[in-house]
């Protein structure tokens, strides 16, 4: 009897050796929830049943495929992102990055190889799998009010197509800045505007002085136009409404869409024409603006003395900049002015959707996890990426530039998407570009040129 007692104790001691060993991980401040060797942030809330178990283990071993347009440097920074949830949950994530995305997906797709998961840059690709039945409704397992805890209602408001809840916002890239030169603007007394009017003063102002307010080039080889679009999109959203912009650029049915003939439209068309037409105001004459590649249109800002002063541009455009520039010192930015209040102080962006097409738990436990600022995170501190997640701190950015710009979109009265991603590819890519081109350079007056651009837009 003794020694059974003692063999006893001897199994219990080990017992309570292995439990200690198991014990929780101490993998810093955000860890919690222990669940054996598998847990998720304590922090997080409105967790959907498949997130729950994800995070308890349930699915260890499983695989999610993801396809997405990330590639090199962004394919790497995107796999950092997730390594934390593969480790708390045991799923793998499998993602695969091409710089030919858009005709890969639609192959896989009709193929009956759709991914688990997809990353679309373009939401009005997505569309057209929306409404052949091949996406999965998001809404039908994550948690409503976590969402709308979550995102600013902008965000939901554009992952909706066709009656259902298509995706979920990952990361995005801001366009609604003004970029200048630091050192000489403050040498030559020069203010930041906050309205429409004291934009144009200053850029009167700038021309008294001897030089061109404006940077602008819309060259870019196959793409050249794209940065007039921006453009007509960013005042689109300050001189009309909500509804207008999205009756334009992403119509519910074609008896909804507003044309590019409409008044709006026209409108908007000549006060951006007002803006880049008058003399004076763009570096190198208006034959510069189709002339001038994109990324050389900001250097001459970096010139001493400048030769232009302004430049809007989307994020990204820093990388264009003289090597060895800092931001802060050499350069800043300012929120492109709102035109009529009515309107409010929009933000224009473009990004990426993740739209779902096979619907497993362990599927649905990673879109759950996208809609963190977690999923994010690490990204955020090696620069490149914007998040859409309100529960994205402001000091998770490691780029002072992205920091103030996720300031701005957070502080903005409304969101939108790029206007020409969102159209059919022979408006958005196709006659739009052309058409701000052929205005641009002389070919066609403004009617035209927007007529034109109306007669490509498909029928259905």
């Amino acid at each position: 009897m003794l020694k059974k007692k003692s063999l006893l104790l001897i199994v219990l001691a080990i017992v309570a050796l292995a439990l200690v060993a198991c014990g929780t991980p101490d993998d810093g401040e955000d860890d919690g929830g222990e669940t054996g060797e598998f847990m998720c942030p304590e922090t997080w809330t409105g967790l959907s049943a498949e997130l729950d178990a994800a995070c308890r283990g349930e699915y260890d071993g499983t695989v999610v495929v993801m396809n997405g347009p990330f590639t090199d440097e962004d394919e790497v920074k995107f796999n950092e992102s997730i390594a934390d949830f593969e480790e708390w949950t045991g799923i793998d994530i499998q993602y695969t990055g091409s710089k030919t995305f858009e005709t890969t997906i639609t192959a896989s797709v009709d193929g009956g190889a759709a991914p688990d998961i997809a990353d679309f840059p373009q939401p009005g690709l997505l569309l057209g799998f929306v409404k052949d039945g091949k996406v999965i409704d998001v809404s039908t397992f994550l948690d409503e009010s976590w969402l709308e805890q979550n995102y600013k209602q902008a965000w939901l408001d554009m992952a909706m197509m066709d009656g259902i809840m298509a995706g979920i916002w990952a990361r995005y890239n801001a366009k609604s800045q003004v970029w200048y030169p630091v050192p000489e603007f403050e040498e030559a007394g020069y203010t930041v505007p906050e309205t429409w009017d004291e934009m144009l003063a200053l850029s009167d102002q700038i021309v008294a002085d001897g030089d061109a307010p404006w940077c602008v080039g819309i060259e870019s080889g196959d793409a050249t136009g794209w940065p007039a679009t921006d453009w007509m999109e960013e005042v689109m959203l300050r001189t009309t409404s909500l509804e207008n912009y999205d009756r334009w650029s992403f119509p519910a049915s074609p008896e909804e869409r507003l044309p590019f003939t409409s008044p709006e439209v026209l409108n908007a068309a000549q006060t951006l024409s007002d803006l880049w037409l008058t003399e004076g105001y763009v570096y190198g004459g208006t034959q510069a603006i189709v002339t001038t590649f994109f990324g050389d249109a900001p250097v001459p800002m970096f010139d001493n003395p400048p030769k232009c002063w302004l430049h809007k541009q989307g994020n990204f455009i820093t990388s264009f900049f003289p090597e060895g520039s800092v931001a802060g010192q050499d350069y800043d930015f300012f929120y492109l002015p709102p035109i009529d209040d009515a309107y409010g102080k929009p933000y224009l962006i473009a990004g990426d959707i993740y739209a779902m097409f096979n619907d497993r738990p362990e599927v649905r436990a990673v879109m759950d996890f996208f809609t963190r600022g977690d999923s994010l995170r690490t990204w955020l501190a090696s620069g490149g990426a914007l998040s859409p997640h309100n529960d994205a701190a402001l000091d998770w950015y490691g780029d002072d530039v992205e920091r103030g710009i996720a300031e701005l979109v957070a502080n903005a009265d409304s969101v939108r998407f790029d206007g020409s991603d969102l159209m059919p590819g022979a408006v958005g890519a196709g006659s739009f570009w052309k058409g701000m081109t052929d205005y641009f350079s002389g070919v066609v007056d403004l009617e035209t040129a927007l007529a034109e651009i109306d007669a490509a837009w498909p029928s259905e």
